[in-house]
């Protein structure tokens, strides 16, 4: 019985160990439209969402896929990139939803306020604006944007929602998670020299990686081999 309890409990650990490995950006190339590659990718902080990328310096153009999960399958994806602050209000977003009648749909807003956001259009050029779903239940938004000329980094928002209603994405929960979905994407190539730690109070800006390495995948991977080691003990005395 302990030998048959310890085989399902290594089961287990495999699959918690999959998990882990599946939850990085690098992982995700199978589910982009057409296997499409983008230059760099890198695991967002927060709301198990990634962000796939190509920065064209030469016509500042940003080319990216972004992958999330909405709150429920009737929910809403959003990403944004804000040109005149770090928060919600100013951000211009693309936020994509599952329509009744027209599959998944992505459309533009220009977010001025707390209140209900409407459809508008961005203060900057956008185009190939498309998205889908993924046999997993996430959403994904493609898109190609006009960033400002020769921009060393852009700030970053995103946010997943629970339901949309005649169209409009509903408010979004306000836990931990949601507030602190946003942050600093740096362009152009990684610096090999490694950053400072930051403040308790600060956050540290994404430098884009190949491969899109993060504390995600390390914290999920070391949780794993501690939960074999804890079973091997156990069952494997």
């Amino acid at each position: 019985m302990a030998s048959s309890v310890g085989v399902l409990g290594v089961c287990v650990c495999l699959v918690l160990i999959s998990r882990a490995v599946s939850l990085s950006c690098t992982s995700q190339t199978q589910s982009l439209k057409g296997n499409h590659k983008f230059d760099q990718c890198v695991d967002l902080p927060t709301l198990d969402s990634y962000l796939h990328y190509t920065y064209n310096a030469s016509n500042s153009s940003l080319s990216i896929a972004f992958m999330a999960s909405p709150e429920k399958p009737e929910g809403w994806i959003a990403w944004a990139i804000n040109p005149t602050g770090t928060g919600m209000v100013g951000s211009q977003a693309l936020i994509a939803y599952k329509s009744s009648d027209k599959g998944v749909v992505v459309k533009t807003y220009n977010i001025t306020s707390y209140g209900p956001v409407n459809e508008s259009k961005l203060s900057f050029e956008a185009w190939n604006l498309s998205a889908e779903a993924t046999s997993n239940g996430s959403l994904i938004i493609y898109g190609s944007m006009k960033v400002a000329e020769k921009a060393e980094k852009l700030n970053l928002v995103w946010q997943v929602g629970s339901q949309v209603q005649d169209g409009k994405p509903r408010k979004h929960a306000v836990l931990p998670q949601n507030l602190k979905a946003k942050d600093t994407l740096l362009l152009g190539k990684p610096s090999s020299t490694p950053s400072p730690s930051p403040s308790p109070s600060s956050s540290t800006p994404h430098a884009p990686e190949k491969g899109g390495q993060s504390s995600i995948k390390s914290n999920n991977l070391s949780f794993s081999f501690a939960f074999i080691f804890f079973i091997s003990a156990v069952f494997f005395p």
